[in-house]
């Protein structure tokens, strides 16, 4: 099932999640309908906090990548609980967009490699290090689960020239391709 991606300025975007645990109802389902769902909306992660759901879990698909990055050939993960443990190397800027901010991209920094305990969707318990591109997809979707945005991690400056762009998002003054929840919707 498609689930509506909240919109940007959803006070749900900026709460931290909360842990789960194996008997979440109907975890599993939802497993699999924001796989869906990110799917349909052409992005390679999505966070719980996107479908109004303040929980520490998100998906990862970085497979569109593998051209850049032959690892990510089958890079496709549930995190459930994920604690990022360590950031290290140098930071690199990369074109970051974000299903919850459409037709807004900008060049965030991000440390290029991650240490990271989490979950899957079996409840088996991993510690992995993930660099490159894999790292910069799931620094982005755990700063979902941390009530963090992309568009918090640059410059004042940048953000203030975007703002009636984002507040256009806020009011669903936007086409998009996919279900969206728009806080400020005016209704008819």
């Amino acid at each position: 099932m498609k689930l509506p991606i909240v919109a940007y300025g959803d006070p749900v975007l900026k709460k931290k999640g909360v842990d789960i645990d194996e008997n979440y109802p109907e975890l599993r389902a939802l497993i699999d309908n924001m796989f869906e769902t990110m799917y349909t909306a052409n992005g390679v992660g999505l966070a719980a906090p996107q479908v109004g759901l303040s929980i520490r879990l998100f998906v990862v698909d970085a497979t569109p990548f593998a051209d850049e990055e032959p690892s990510l050939e089958t890079f496709k993960k549930a995190f459930i609980n994920p604690v990022i443990v360590e950031e290290s190397g140098n930071e690199w800027k990369f074109n970051e967009g974000c299903l919850s901010i459409p037709d807004i991209r900008e060049d965030v920094s991000r440390k290029e490699r991650i240490k990271i305990t989490y979950y899957d969707e079996n409840w088996n318990y991993h510690e992995d290090t993930f660099d490159g591109l894999g790292a910069r997809v799931i620094q982005h979707e755990y700063d979902h689960i941390e009530g963090k945005l992309f568009t918090d991690r640059i410059s004042t400056l940048r953000k203030t020239m975007l703002k009636s762009k984002l507040d256009t998002i806020t009011k669903g003054n936007i086409k998009v391709s996919y279900k969206m929840k728009f806080p400020n919707r005016k209704k008819k």
